[in-house]
C-alpha cells in the first residue's frame, strides 16, 4: 500500500439505544428481555386493521433527557414519520420514525481518546440529530449466523415496537479508536441517566458505522460505507481499522468504492458485503396519520433537565481536580455510576480519596467480578468502607487484615471496629510486645542472620514477612522493619 499516511477517514456512528421502559412506544405490551419468543406482541404491534398507536409519556421523557445530556438543541414541536420497507421482522411493512422534523438537533459530545503508547487527548464530536422510533423483530437464522447459508429463518417479534432513541453522530470521528471511544461514551450515558441498560451482547445499544476516507483534510468526502452487526467496542474500533486499510487499498489499485451495506465478520475479522446501500427517497417517508404532532413545553423540558445527574466527564474531572486521582484512576471509577456513588459516598464518609479508589477498583471490584456480581449487589456500605480504610490510616489494622475481614464487609455489611475488637485482630505496635518475637525469630535463623550480617541485606525482607506471618499480619509493618533493622545490624 502506497502513501496510505497521507489518507484521511471520515466516520460517523448511528447509534440505536433501547430505552428501558416497561411497555413499548405505542402499546403496552411488555419490554421484557429474554422470554420466548413472540409472548410480547399485540395487534398494535402486529400493525392489524383498525389499531392505533398511542405515544408512551415516558419514551419522551428519556428521548429528551437523552437529548439533553447530549447537548442537543429539544425543538418545541416535532412529529413521527412512516419509513417504508419491507421485511420479515417488519409485520407493518413499515417502520414509525421521525425523518425531518425529529426530537432533537445540533448537540455534541466530549471523549477523552486513549491509546498505547501516545498522550491522551480530548476531542468533542458533533452530533447531528436524535429521534425516536421502533425497533423491529429479530431474524434467527438456522444452519448459519447470515441468511445466506442458512436451512431456514423464524422470526421473535417480542423486540418489534420497543422504543428506540438514534444518536446520529457527525462525521467528526477520524480513527476507529475515536468511534469505540465515542460510543463507550454514549453508553456511559444513558446508563448513567437510567433511560437504557446499555447492553450489547442484548442489543439494547447497537452501533452502525459510516465510513469513508479521502485523500486530506481538505478534500471532498468519499463514498461511504455503512458497517453493521458490531456487538462489542473493540469490534468497532476493528472494524473501522480493517475498513479504512480496505478502502485505501481499492482507491490505490484504482477500484471504485461503492455506497453499500457490509457485516462485521468477528471470526475472520474483515467486512463483507450486505447489500447497496438504499436512499432516504427509497423508503417514502410521510407523516404518520395516526400519531399526532408532539409539543414539549418549556416547563416540562426545564423540570427533566433539572432531574439530570452528574454526567461522566462532569465526574472525571471532579475526581482529578478536586480529589486528586490519576486520570486513570477518574476514568475507572466513573465508569459505572454506582460505583462513582459508592466512592463519592465513602469519601463523604471521611475516607482520604485515593485510599478508597484503591479499595474499590482493586479488592472489592475484584471480588465482585469473581463472583460475578456488580455494585448495585453489594451490601457493603460506604460507611463502613471509609471506617476500616480509617483503621488503617490510624495504623489500629495492617492492610493484610483489612483484606482478610474485607468479604464479610461485603457480604454483611458488618462494622469494621467490631470485627477487629471480636477476633482481637487489632495492630500490635507496643515494642515491648514486638521484641521477644524478634528474639525468637532471630534464634529460629541463625544462617539467614549470619548471611545477612555478611552483606545480604535483602533478606530484612524475609525476616518482616516471618514476623508478618507469626502474628497473622497484625505487626505494624514499618515498626517490625525499623526494629528487625537495628536488632540485625546491632
Amino acid at each position: 500500500m502506497k502513501n496510505s499516511e497521507s489518507w484521511e477517514a471520515v466516520i460517523g456512528l448511528e447509534t440505536h439505544v433501547q430505552l428501558n421502559t416497561k411497555s413499548k412506544i405505542f402499546t403496552s405490551a411488555s419490554t421484557t428481555f429474554g422470554d420466548d419468543p413472540n409472548t410480547h406482541i399485540d395487534p398494535v404491534v402486529c400493525g392489524l386493521p383498525g389499531t392505533l398507536p398511542v405515544l408512551n409519556e415516558k419514551v419522551l421523557e428519556y428521548a429528551v433527557k437523552t437529548s439533553l445530556a447530549l447537548n442537543l438543541n429539544v425543538a418545541e414541536h416535532c412529529k413521527f414519520d412512516r419509513k417504508q420497507y419491507f421485511y420479515p421482522d417488519l409485520p407493518k411493512n413499515y417502520q414509525i420514525s421521525q425523518f425531518d422534523e425529529p426530537l432533537a438537533e445540533n448537540g455534541w459530545l466530549e471523549i477523552e481518546v486513549v491509546e498505547k503508547d501516545k498522550e491522551n487527548y480530548f476531542k468533542r464530536i458533533g452530533i447531528e440529530r436524535l429521534h425516536m422510533e421502533e425497533d423491529a423483530g429479530k431474524l434467527v437464522h438456522f444452519g448459519s449466523d447470515r441468511l445466506a447459508g442458512s436451512k431456514y429463518s423464524l422470526v421473535d417479534y417480542n423486540r418489534a415496537g420497543i422504543a428506540l432513541v438514534e444518536i446520529v453522530s457527525k462525521p467528526d470521528i477520524r480513527t476507529g479508536r475515536e468511534a469505540s471511544e465515542y460510543a463507550s461514551e454514549i453508553r456511559r450515558t444513558v446508563r448513567y441517566l437510567g433511560v437504557s441498560d446499555g447492553n450489547m451482547q442484548e442489543g439494547s445499544l447497537r452501533c452502525d458505522v459510516n465510513i469513508s476516507v479521502r485523500k486530506g483534510p481538505n478534500d471532498p468526502f468519499g463514498t461511504k460505507v455503512e458497517i453493521k452487526n458490531m456487538n462489542s467496542f473493540s469490534a468497532i474500533q476493528k472494524a473501522c481499522e480493517y475498513e479504512i486499510k480496505r478502502q485505501i487499498q481499492v482507491y490505490e489499485n484504482g477500484g471504485t468504492i461503492y455506497q453499500e451495506t457490509r457485516l462485521w465478520d468477528e471470526s475472520t475479522q474483515v467486512t463483507k458485503s450486505m447489500r447497496l446501500k438504499e436512499g432516504s427517497s427509497d423508503y417514502r417517508y410521510f407523516p404518520d396519520p395516526d400519531l399526532g404532532p408532539i409539543e414539549i413545553s418549556k416547563t416540562k423540558k426545564q423540570l427533566w433537565k433539572d432531574q439530570l445527574p452528574e454526567l461522566p466527564s462532569m465526574k472525571r474531572k471532579k475526581y482529578i481536580n478536586e480529589f486528586g486521582l490519576s486520570p486513570y484512576d477518574s476514568r475507572v471509577i466513573s465508569d459505572e455510576i454506582y460505583m462513582a456513588n459508592f466512592f463519592e459516598s465513602t469519601v463523604k464518609n471521611g475516607a482520604d480519596p485515593k485510599l478508597a479508589s484503591n479499595w474499590i477498583t482493586s479488592e472489592i471490584s475484584g471480588y465482585l467480578k469473581s463472583n460475578k456480581l456488580s455494585f448495585n449487589d453489594l451490601k457493603l456500605s460506604p460507611k463502613n468502607l471509609a471506617e476500616m480504610i480509617l483503621l488503617i490510616s490510624n495504623n489500629t489494622i495492617s492492610g493484610k487484615i483489612a483484606k482478610e475481614i474485607l468479604p464479610d464487609l461485603i457480604l454483611n455489611n458488618m462494622s469494621p471496629s467490631k470485627i477487629v475488637e471480636d477476633r482481637g485482630l487489632g495492630m500490635i505496635s507496643d515494642v515491648s510486645s514486638i521484641n521477644p518475637l524478634i528474639e525468637s525469630l532471630i534464634n529460629a535463623y541463625p544462617d539467614e542472620v549470619k548471611a545477612f550480617k555478611n552483606g545480604k541485606t535483602k533478606l530484612l525482607g524475609f525476616f518482616v514477612g516471618q514476623l508478618m506471618k507469626k502474628t497473622r499480619g497484625k505487626v505494624d509493618p514499618k515498626l517490625a522493619n525499623k526494629l528487625l533493622a537495628e536488632k540485625l545490624n546491632s
